[in-house]
Formats: C-alpha cells, structure tokens, sequence
C-alpha cells in the first residue's frame, strides 16, 4: 500500500520499505500501531532493553501521524479544565509537564538522531476571533502562575502587525512550541528503530488477538507473533480486532490543503514564520511551508469519507481571513482521521496484565503520543508507574452508532457558539 497523496509523502525523504510479516516469531513486546505512538514506544523500549515488533496494517505513518499540521506544543486535546476538574490543580500540574516533556521529547530526537526533512521552525501563536483581552491575559497570567509556563500576550495591534486581516482580537505566542514535517520525522524513528534492532512490518494486519494468557498472540494473514507484552496503538483507523478499544474510540475526520507557490504575497499577509491556529472548536490552522506556500489545516467532522469539494471548502476558509487570496490556487488537498476520546483526553496505560494502550491524542498527538508512548515503555519495563495518572481518563463507551451523531451534534452547537461570539465582536 502507498502512502495518500499528501504534501508530506510528495516531499518524504529516501526511506526504506519494510516487509510483510510471513513468519512466526516471538518478541519481548509486540506494538499494533506503526504510527507516532508506536513508534515511539518501541523506541524507548529498546532503550530499555526490550525486543520489539511492530505490526502495522498500511505503512508507517500512514494514517494520522503522517497527515496533520505538524504542531509541536504542549497540552492534551482534553485541555486543562477537564484535567484540573478530575484530578485537581497539583495532578495537574503533573500532567501538564507530561505534556512538555512530550515536546522536548521531539525536539531532542531530532537533534539527537539528526533526522533528514523534519525542519523544524520554533513558536506558535494562538489566536481569538472575538474581543476579549481581558480573558486573554488572564489565561496568559494563569498558566504562567498556575503551570510555570510562561505565554506572551498579544494585543490587537500587536497581530496587526504579523497579520493582515481583520479576524483577529487578541492572541498569545509560544515560544516553547514548533512544528515541522510529522512524516519525515516518523520515517527517521522508524529507520533508528531499526539502527537499534526492533522489527517492523508493513502492510501487516493484526487479524486475531489472544491477549488472556501470560504468552500473547497476535495474528496476521500471514504469520504469528508471540510476547510477554501487546501495546495497542491503533488511532483512527483501528480495525475490529482492537475490541473494547476501539469501541471506546471516535474517529474524527480534519482536512488540510496546501497552496500554489504565492511568492511574496503571502508574507504580505502573514508576516510570521510560526504556526497558527484560533481557539475555535473547528478551528483553522496554517503555516508558511516551501517558503511561500500555505499549508491550511481546519474543519472537524464525524464523517470520515473525503468531500467531493474538500479543496473548495478549505479554500473558503482560507479567504474568509485573507480575502487578497481569493484567486489562490489549491495543489494539494487531503483528510486524516484522528482518535478521540468522549472526554478528548489519551488513552494511556495497561487495559489488563500484558495489554497496554497508547491512543486516542485526538488533535494533539505529536507531543501527547511520544510521552504516551515513553510512560507505556517506563510501565513495562517497570520503571515507572508514571502512567497511572491517566486513569483518571479510562476508556469510555463511544456511544456505538449513536456516537458519531452526537459528537457531530455538538460539534455543531459549538460552531455555532462561535459565530454567535465573532458576530458580536465586530
């Protein structure tokens, strides 16, 4: 299977191929999920001294992982107050530095390892399409006083001048954060992987899981994996085999494009190389790639097939912030499904002795998979119990076939929220 046509796979670095599983084989760990998550467990649990195979249905960052943003910054898709309500401020406060150290996670690697194509570009601002200056700085204020994180806030005039357009009020900028190419950064973990002697099979389906025995066994088409430890890494694209799991999660569609070449125009408009994104529930999200061109994220849906008119949708969205780019021409448009959670928090820890889960980082994966991923290794390799802060966050019914319709309910009734604020904003 080849990868989607995406900005990502067009500008994916040499990388190799991995084999299909067509053997029986035993493994200290064997991980379901050749994604961020995934991979990112194995690698800490061949730092840890664990024999690891992964097992994934398609390739490597084929689904999520390998389609997004590429935002880098901490926090989880629940945000804080669903946090501070379950576990209270000092848990976390935990929880959050869990977060950060997701971020720093990254950003080590990819000095660390000196991975090829991943470009990383510092800071992201955070923007509100409504005026509110005053909660604002408060939230600056509170997470620099409650999180030790600090935020700097901007006022309108302040994105007057980074921006040309009248949609935004008030934002906030963090330095702390950065994004980049999720892809090409996957595909380097996945070769280091590899460097260290973990296994990786492509285009491997898990067909059969007997996970009730001391002794797992995952079956494909084509072969057997035997091990001491399963870790089910399956986002949005997890299959009937993940059971519970997968009835305990939400598969939530998002869109991207990206842009023709606009040469200078488009520093005319945003005059920021840091990546963006408002607080709406269907939020958009941008940056400046490949010098001048704009790769645009947004829009938030329960159906997962691709729109007929997906590029005409986002391109939409694009020009009610920059009317200038009406004429802007579309190269590349794609969708992702991301795992959610009914209360948007990851699905972190050990479902039963043996089978552990590391999924479910909705729209914030790239700093909440790896750290879910290490906290899983820690766990098995009986380092640590770190991950048990997450059980305050245990797997919950998706609704079934009511799920979908809900969720999209809400979805709704938020967006509506949103224009109703934005209407009175101006």
């Amino acid at each position: 299977m080849t990868y989607p046509d995406t900005y990502y796979s067009r500008t994916a670095v040499e990388h190799a191929t991995y084999p299909t599983l067509t053997q029986n084989l035993e493994t200290d760990v064997c991980i379901v999920g050749g994604g961020l998550a995934g991979l990112s467990c194995a690698l800490e649990l061949l730092g840890r001294g664990k024999s690891v195979t992964i097992l994934e249905a398609n390739r490597v960052a084929w689904g999520a992982s390998g389609r997004n943003g590429g935002f880098v910054s901490p926090g989880f898709a629940g945000g804080k107050a669903i946090v501070e309500k379950r576990l209270g401020i000092d848990k976390a406060r935990e929880v959050f530095a869990l977060s950060l150290e997701g971020v720093n996670m990254v950003r080590d690697n990819i000095a660390t390892l000196k991975l090829d194509g991943v470009n990383p570009s510092p800071g992201m601002l955070s923007v509100i399409r409504y005026n509110d200056p005053d909660g604002m700085k408060k939230h600056c204020d509170y997470m620099a006083e409650q999180y030790d994180y600090p935020l700097d806030y901007l006022s309108r005039d302040d994105l007057q001048e980074k921006f040309k357009t009248t949609r935004y009020y008030q934002g906030n900028f963090d330095k702390g954060a950065f994004h980049f190419h999720p892809l090409n950064y996957c595909l380097g973990i996945a070769q280091e992987i590899t460097n260290k002697g973990g296994q990786i099979f492509e285009n491997t389906e898990a067909v059969e899981m007997n996970l009730d025995t001391p002794v797992k066994e995952i079956k494909t088409a084509s072969g057997t994996i035997k091990a001491k430890d399963v870790v089910l890494c399956g986002g949005g694209y997890s299959g009937s085999v993940f059971d519970r799991l997968r009835r305990a999660l939400l598969p939530i569609a998002t869109y991207v494009v990206v842009t023709e070449k606009l040469g200078a125009r488009v520093h005319d408009l945003v005059k920021t190389s840091a990546a963006i994104l408002d607080d709406r529930q269907a939020s958009d999200y941008y940056r400046i790639i490949d010098e001048d061109r704009l790769l645009w994220g947004g829009r938030i849906t329960t159906r997962t097939s691709q729109p007929k008119r997906l590029a005409h949708l986002l391109k939409q969205d694009i020009t009610n912030v920059y009317p200038e780019l009406a004429d802007v021409k579309i190269d590349m448009a794609w969708t992702g499904l991301m795992a959610y959670a009914r209360h948007k928090m990851p699905y972190i820890g050990e479902l039963k002795p043996g089978v552990w889960s590391c999924t479910a980082f909705g729209g914030h994966g790239m700093n909440s998979a790896p750290i879910g991923g290490r906290l899983v290794a820690e766990g098995i390799a009986k380092v640590s119990d770190r991950h048990k802060i997450f059980k305050a966050f245990d797997l919950e019914w998706n609704g079934g076939i009511f799920g979908p319709l809900a969720a999209q309910s809400v979805y709704w009734g938020m967006r509506i929220s949103d224009r109703w604020r934005e209407a009175t904003s101006r």
